[in-house]
């Protein structure tokens, strides 16, 4: 099963090493398990998405160790592969851009060609891989831009693949400049929230004491950022950590976070037991 990781400070520019590289539980150590691509998305100081992508895993790819230790930036996105829907390929690795934004998706829909039909030519030139993921990003974007909203244009798009295609998991982060939507649909995979309260005092002491798990600090001024972590499982043993709920669209908009719940079950849900041998190996 492919694993998410996602975080934002909503101004701040921070490292992401110890989410990335560090943690008991880090992005590295689940691609031994996710070994089909990896990639890191961020936010440069021109406020634009960056994303370095690789068809191997994440503690085999040195851009990707470099970049994890070096990269600063407010908002974060990553992800690791265990293919089931295209080949090893450094088009079909996530997190995916599009119109200024960051995409990552964890699960499986079916009904592609369907997907496909919704878009127009333009939609579906932009994208360049075979996978769902992208393909529903692709409609996600369209819908963003129809609507001229990301929060409506998203919600929007997933309802109408909850309701006419078949569902396995759709468990999505998208992201903007300093802004970020964790999606946990249904309830097939997890995803699980950290919201980070460090002041600068207690980050001092923490910082003086030695490495803290979970820490985010501004490594230029060594000051504490405050920041949502999303991840597919929970990555220390931070007491914080929430998994989200069934249906639960997460929007982080800068420090304040807010809970919606605007989706009904999917119409045609696929059940593990509906899965090939090799679908469900990348699945579980």
């Amino acid at each position: 099963m492919c694993r998410l990781f996602g975080m934002t400070t909503g101004g701040p520019r921070v490292h992401a090493t110890f989410w990335l590289l560090d943690a008991p539980d880090s992005l590295s150590s689940q691609s031994r398990r996710m070994p089909d691509g990896t990639g890191l998305g961020w936010f440069s100081l021109s406020e634009e998405p960056v994303r370095d992508r690789a068809p191997i895993a994440a503690f085999k790819d040195a851009d990707f160790n470099a970049e994890a230790r070096d990269v600063v930036s407010h908002t974060f996105m990553s992800h690791v592969r265990y293919a089931s829907t295209g080949r090893p390929d450094v088009h079909n690795s996530h997190p995916f851009v599009m119109d200024d934004r960051l995409f990552a998706h964890n699960g499986m829909v079916r009904g592609l060609d369907v997907i496909r039909s919704w878009l127009s030519d333009v939609d579906r030139a932009q994208v360049r891989g075979q996978t769902d993921s992208e393909l529903v990003f692709a409609y996600v974007t369209a819908e963003i831009r129809r609507h001229g909203d990301t929060t409506a244009g998203l919600i929007a798009a997933v309802r109408r693949i909850a309701a006419e295609v078949p569902v396995f998991a759709l468990n999505v982060l998208l992201a903007e400049s300093g802004r970020l939507w964790a999606l946990r649909y249904p309830d097939t995979h997890e995803l699980w929230v950290l919201k980070q309260e460090l002041g600068e005092e207690e980050a001092t002491r923490r910082l003086e004491a030695g490495r803290e798990p979970g820490r985010v600090h501004v490594s230029a001024h060594r000051e504490a950022a405050p920041a949502h972590v999303l991840a597919s499982e929970r990555m220390d043993g931070a007491p914080g950590w929430r998994l989200l709920d069934p249906g639960e669209l997460l929007v982080v908009d800068g420090a304040v976070a807010t809970s919606l719940f605007p989706f009904d079950p999917p119409a045609h849900r696929v059940s593990l037991d509906d899965l090939s041998v090799t679908e469900a190996t990348s699945q579980t």
